[in-house]
């Protein structure tokens, strides 16, 4: 067993890379999203890597997967109390890491080694990192002008028909060295794209200089995760944003958001009628149950993910060897 590499955002990203922790350990590294990060009452706020390092700790709430279980929400309505009209309800718990972060990139440490410093404290044997220690930011072209995505998520709920996207900073935007050192393992086995939505959440990852490049140097498996079942997406806009962006909303067309990146696709057993449309563009398909709705089940989800890796690899070490 080598190394893997996913790259991940979101709640259901965040569960299948608890999956492939569960059989990885210490031999998983998750590059993040930040492309969403913002600021709140002048603190940073990293929702996806927050996300993942409550799922990964075991300390997500089972109904909102982005904060901590039993969270409390005393300060946001004491805030509303005294005339704040900051829109989101963040809860007590959710304060924490944004404090802690916030104080530590005031004294120069990188948010890599922020986040790293996280994983130990809550017992992550996983390395969870950021995509980039630069600032990128996720900006939605709509009918009404450009938003940042936070904008569109919680003042604009969305609303907006969406043009494009833009992922401000990521052309100048430099991979962490912690990042480099994963993605460059003599063990490398696989590189993972989680189910998530491709446009805000993954997208922002490959934008960063450097990195679809780099993952298609590695020459390893590149296996993604459908984030569509059943025609619809199961959280999220990314149904509606893959609309009103001219596509059809399929496992297909997710997949075509990948293409010439990735060698192997999972869809759900939903979608099985699909699978040859999308093995005609050259992209290798597992048809698996992909809905997530236990720890055993990520699990699983991840076996097929690094089953189907295994067969690819072996597959390209035949090719060569003729």
């Amino acid at each position: 067993m080598g190394t893997v590499v996913a790259l991940s955002g979101q709640v259901g990203g965040a569960k299948l890379a608890d999956g492939l922790r569960r059989l990885r350990g210490k031999d998983l590294a998750v590059i993040v999203n930040t492309g969403d990060d913002h600021e709140v009452f002048g603190l940073a706020f990293s929702p996806d890597i927050d996300t993942m390092l409550y799922t990964l700790a075991g300390i997500a709430s089972p109904a909102a997967g982005w904060e901590p279980a039993g969270e409390t929400y005393v300060l946001h309505d004491m805030l509303h109390r005294l005339g704040s009209e900051h829109r989101v309800r963040v809860g007590d718990r959710s304060f924490a890491l944004p404090l802690l972060r916030t104080e530590a990139l005031r004294q120069e440490y990188p948010l890599s080694q922020v986040t790293l410093r996280f994983c130990k404290t809550l017992g992550i044997d996983a390395r969870v990192l950021p995509m980039s220690n630069d600032p990128v930011r996720t900006v939605v072209v709509t009918e009404y002008g450009h938003v940042s995505y936070h904008e569109y998520l919680t003042e604009l709920e969305c609303g907006p028909v969406v043009k494009s996207f833009l992922y401000a900073g990521a052309d100048v935007a430099r991979i962490p060295d912690e990042v480099l050192e994963a993605l460059y393992a003599p063990d490398l086995e696989a590189i993972v794209l989680c189910p998530a939505n491709p446009y805000h959440t993954i997208q922002p990852i490959l934008a960063v200089h450097g990195m679809r490049e780099l993952l298609l140097e590695r020459g390893v498996p590149v296996i993604a995760v459908s984030p569509i079942v059943g025609d619809r997406a199961l959280r999220g806009a990314a149904g509606k944003m893959m609309q009103e962006l001219g596509h059809e909303v399929s496992a297909r067309r997710a997949a075509l958001e990948y293409y010439r990146l990735i060698d192997g696709f999972v869809i759900d057993s939903l979608d099985e009628a699909a699978a040859d449309g999308i093995r005609s563009c050259g992209i290798e398909v597992a048809v698996a149950p992909t809905i997530m709705h236990s720890e055993e089940d990520g699990v699983a989800l991840a076996q097929v993910v690094l089953d189907l890796a295994r067969q690819l690899r072996a597959r390209k070490e035949a090719e060569r060897s003729v």
